[in-house]
């Protein structure tokens, strides 16, 4: 990876390995990120920005939030 503070996407999984959640849609509005799954972490991008930085962060951390939005605990 850079030195950046952010890694680009691509730096942190090939393209392929990149998903979109299957609730974003494809009219180009915006406000959608895309996913990878890495051994102990995840990585988050903006899905119209293929190789713009990415946030990595725990697996753990990404699950918490993830049970704490279908929980309805974060606005939509």
């Amino acid at each position: 990876m850079s030195s950046s503070p952010c890694p680009t996407a691509l730096e942190v999984a090939p393209q392929e390995h990149w998903f979109k959640s299957s609730y974003s849609g494809d009219n180009g509005a915006g406000g959608c990120i895309s996913v990878t799954l890495l051994t102990d972490h995840v990585g988050v991008r903006d899905s119209k920005q293929h190789n713009g930085p990415a946030v990595i962060t725990p697996s753990a951390a990404w699950a918490s939030f993830i049970r704490e939005v279908r929980a309805g605990r974060w606005a939509a």
